[in-house]
């Protein structure tokens, strides 16, 4: 039973304008000191990470840029760096910031 309940937290949702919307007040809120608020890894603390934030206009995602990809890494964190996984969010939230991020790569935010 666990592992079906791991397969449907990785169904993503359809993209919606609302969802994408909740994605950007969640961001605001728990990404933007990071990433900057274009996405650009230059937030208001980024200077002092190491690694630096990833900057999601031009910068490379290891595993692609998938938006499941992008959930899981919400969950889990980058193990090495200062992204933490959000376990305090609902996957509903996780699911709107990691469309939100795909936005701001395609650099429509």
């Amino acid at each position: 039973m666990i592992w079906l309940a791991a397969l449907l937290a990785l169904s993503a949702p359809t993209r919606t304008p609302d969802l994408i919307a909740q994605g950007r007040n969640a961001y605001a809120i728990w990404c933007v000191a990071c990433h900057g608020a274009s996405g650009a890894g230059d937030g208001s603390v980024a200077h002092t990470l190491d690694p630096s934030p990833r900057n999601f206009r031009t910068g490379k995602f290891k595993q692609g840029a998938r938006v499941e990809q992008i959930f899981a890494t919400l969950r889990k964190g980058v193990p090495g760096s200062a992204m933490v996984g959000f376990k305090n969010l609902s996957d509903a939230e996780r699911w709107a910031l990691a469309w939100y991020v795909l936005e701001l790569k395609a650099g429509r935010k």
